[in-house]
C-alpha cells in the first residue's frame, strides 16, 4: 500500500496506475503531470488544491489535474482509498466536453454529482489489471476508464463544481491569495499585506503549514499555468511566460527547467505535439 513520500522530486511521474493509498496529512504539496482520480470507500479527504480547501467524501469519484500543487491537510478514517493516475496526453484524447476539460486544467477539483455503485468494483479490477503486467488487460482497463470519464462528463452537464469550505485559516488565506493573484507581481510583503499580517509572521506560518516558501508556491502556480497554456494553446513561449506571471523569458525558462527537467518547448512537444508555436524565440 502506498503513502505520500515527501522526498519524491516534483513532477516525478507515477505513470498509468490504479493503487490503494493510505490517507495521511501531507507535509508539503505534491505535483505530477497526470490526471488524478480519487475514490474513497469510507471517510473523507480534505485537499488544499491551488489555494482552495476542498473535501472529498466517500462514494463519489473526484478528478483533478495533479500538476496543480495539491496537499492533503485533513482526513477522516484510515480506510485506504483508490488513486488512479492517468497521463495527461491520454486524458486529452478521450474527447470529453471542452468546457469541462478546461475546468480541470484550470485547477478545479470536480466531484461526480451522482454516486455510482459500480465504481468500487471498477477500481478494484483496475488495481489488479494495471499491476498485472498483461498488456491486453491494461488496454481493457484503459478503455473502461475512458468510458467512465465520458459518463462523468455527461453527469456534469449541469456544471456542478465541488464547494470550497468558506472558513479559511490565516495560512489558507495566504495560499488562496497567491492562487488568485500569481499572474501579478507578488512579494512576501504584498501577500502578507493583503491578508493583514506581518511579513515575517506570514513567511514562517506558510512554511510551517505547507512545508515550502511563499516564493516557491508562487512559482509552482506560475509553472502550472504555463503548462496548461503549453498543452492547450498555440501561444508563443514568450507570451506564455508573461501570461503566467514571469517577468522575463530567461527567468521562465530557468524556473520551468528546474521544475520539469525540460524546456517549455520540449514539454509542449511531448504533451501536445500537434501544437505549433507562433514564435521560435527561446534561449
Amino acid at each position: 500500500m502506498k503513502r505520500f513520500d515527501a522526498r519524491r522530486p516534483d513532477f516525478s511521474p507515477y505513470g498509468f496506475a490504479c493503487e490503494l493509498w493510505q490517507p495521511v496529512c501531507m507535509p508539503r504539496p505534491d505535483r505530477h503531470n497526470e490526471i488524478e482520480l480519487n475514490l474513497l470507500t469510507a471517510g473523507s479527504l480534505t485537499y488544499l488544491l491551488g489555494g482552495r480547501r476542498t473535501t472529498i467524501n466517500s462514494g463519489r469519484l473526484a478528478i483533478f489535474w495533479a500538476a496543480i500543487p495539491h496537499q492533503i491537510v485533513d482526513f477522516e478514517g484510515d480506510t485506504p482509498y483508490f488513486v488512479v493516475t492517468l497521463p495527461l496526453s491520454e486524458f486529452l484524447q478521450i474527447g470529453i466536453d471542452a468546457d469541462l476539460m478546461q475546468r480541470i486544467l484550470q485547477g478545479e477539483l470536480l466531484v461526480d454529482p451522482i454516486p455510482d455503485d459500480a465504481d468500487e468494483m471498477l477500481f478494484q479490477r483496475w488495481e489488479r489489471e494495471l499491476g498485472g503486467g498483461k498488456s491486453t488487460l491494461e488496454r481493457a482497463a484503459s478503455l473502461e476508464m475512458h468510458a467512465r470519464l465520458l459518463r462523468f462528463a455527461d453527469r456534469f452537464s449541469q456544471r456542478q463544481a465541488v464547494h470550497s469550505n468558506p472558513t479559511l485559516s490565516r495560512a489558507d488565506q495566504l495560499a488562496c491569495y497567491i492562487a488568485r493573484n500569481y499572474q501579478q507581481p507578488l512579494t512576501s510583503q504584498s501577500v502578507a499585506d493583503a491578508v493583514g499580517v506581518h511579513a515575517n509572521y506570514a513567511m514562517n506560518l506558510f512554511r510551517k503549514t505547507f512545508g515550502t516558501t511563499m516564493t516557491t508556491f508562487v512559482t509552482q502556480h506560475r509553472i502550472s499555468h504555463a503548462q496548461r497554456l503549453l498543452v492547450t494553446s498555440n501561444d508563443a513561449i514568450l507570451d506564455i511566460a508573461l501570461a503566467s506571471g514571469f517577468q522575463s523569458l530567461s527567468r521562465f525558462n530557468e524556473a520551468f527547467k528546474a521544475a520539469c527537467n525540460c524546456s517549455p518547448r520540449e514539454y509542449r512537444k511531448a504533451h501536445h505535439p500537434t501544437v505549433q508555436t507562433t514564435s521560435s524565440t527561446e534561449h
